[in-house]
């Protein structure tokens, strides 16, 4: 995945000649962009990080423009994004930090780097710029997903999209902290809403992000503010694995998917209530694709968790190889190994199926690509055969990922019942 190993190339059109300028198997190079007919700017995680670099094209004279234990980029899931532009001063708007990323401007000739002050949090990876004006995503806790323009000479912002006016009133939206859960787990704690809470430890539902290697982030989420508005916490897990916290902890998961997220969830739902914050025996947890495959691990593997819901999640490698798409073709064999039987038993949910006592809620799209409905209906059908009580809901139309707002209406107050009746 370009995540884990990429190779700069350049060609040179006149006469074909083609070389590498970075990269191997164990360095992300990502987003070059040229500084002038000589040199480039690249991000790489050489150093453990993705920082900036500026070097020659031919791999000469290599420069980290500001080292540091941050982040300046995150994974490329998609095309066309740059975590970087390229003012019309020299100066960089870059985005960096840790879980979140911050705005600020770069000066490659000093090293120097200077934040700029803006309602964001957090920022996509996706800048462009036009002399003084830096254009990206942004996004709060309370706020949109909105295209900000900022201006780097006065400091102005402006917030071009987004539409506040139909949000909720802002005292029902959870504002986050980050957490670190036994030392080294990162998470964000989102408490329930004071009104709706009630005397003692509250229920809590722990969110698991997909990908695996993706990560949570602060930005705005009903769907937390739809449970925490209720009286029930939520706590978001970056496991081992998620980005936004250097190479060597996305390196955890190599190899030892549905080890290593499972230990990090269930030590997050231990972690909980050793701190008082949640009643132990109201902790549920939640998760979609990748994610949903770590809740049915979680459940196979522990009994800390009242109950599992999982959104169209991966309950067989097998299959997942067989039918995903063709940018994660490979993937599995860098999270888990090549293709084994012996090996792949002994982590895919719906071989170790025996071990789950907690009740369980499947939400799938019956037009899904990536995973196939019959990974959910296999999990069910084997939890139904051993009494373990369990919902399956499928929906006509929808892929991966529910689009349609019925279909989210509906999952929502699904899980919502599903709660109430485990923490009753």
């Amino acid at each position: 995945m370009p995540w884990d190993g990429t190779d700069l190339r350049v060609t040179r059109l006149s006469d074909g000649e083609t070389w590498t300028v970075r990269g191997g198997a164990d360095e992300s190079v990502l987003s070059p962009c040229w500084k002038d007919d000589s040199r480039l700017y690249l991000v790489s995680d050489a150093s453990g990080w993705w920082n900036l670099y500026e070097i020659g094209l031919r791999g000469e004279g290599a420069r980290a423009l500001c080292p540091a234990d941050e982040e300046f980029t995150l994974p490329p899931w998609r095309l066309g994004g740059m975590p970087y532009a390229v003012l019309g001063d020299g100066r960089l708007a870059v985005l960096h930090g840790r879980g979140d990323l911050r705005l600020g401007l770069l000066d490659p000739a000093r090293g120097t780097l200077t934040d700029l002050e803006t309602p964001c949090t957090g920022w996509d990876a996706a800048l462009t710029a036009d002399g003084s004006a830096v254009t990206g995503i942004g996004y709060a806790a309370t706020t949109p997903r909105s295209v900000v323009t900022v201006d780097t000479a006065t400091g102005a912002h402006e917030r071009l999209t987004g539409d506040s006016a139909a949000l909720p009133d802002p005292a029902y939206l959870p504002v986050p902290r980050a957490v670190l859960v036994g030392g080294d787990v990162h998470a964000y704690l989102y408490p329930p809403h004071a009104e709706a809470a009630g005397d003692g430890p509250s229920p809590y539902v722990i969110f698991v992000h997909g990908g695996p290697t993706a990560h949570a982030d602060t930005g705005l989420d009903l769907e937390k503010a739809f449970l925490t508005s209720r009286g029930i916490g939520v706590l978001d897990v970056n496991y081992g694995g998620s980005t936004g916290y250097g190479r060597a902890y996305r390196d955890r998961l190599k190899g030892q998917w549905g080890l290593v997220d499972v230990a990090d969830t269930v030590a997050a739902a231990e972690w909980l209530a050793a701190e008082g914050l949640a009643d132990p025996g109201k902790i549920a947890v939640r998760g979609g694709s990748a994610g949903g495959w770590t809740v049915m691990a979680a459940c196979c593997r522990s009994d800390v968790f009242a109950g599992g819901v999982s959104y169209y999640g991966v309950s067989a490698l097998g299959p997942l190889n067989a039918h995903t798409h063709d940018f994660e073709s490979r993937y599995v064999e860098w999270l888990v190994g090549p293709e084994d039987p012996e090996v792949y038993a002994g982590r895919e949910p719906l071989a170790l199926v025996d071990g789950v006592t907690c009740p369980m809620l499947l939400l799938q799209g019956l037009d899904d690509p990536v995973v196939p409905p019959q990974q959910s209906t296999a999990f069910s059908d084997a939890l139904s055969e051993r009494g373990v009580p369990c919902t399956y809901l499928a929906f006509e139309g929808e892929s991966h990922g529910f689009r349609r707002t019925e279909t989210r209406v509906a999952a929502l107050a699904a899980e919502l019942a599903f709660y109430q009746q485990l923490f009753a």
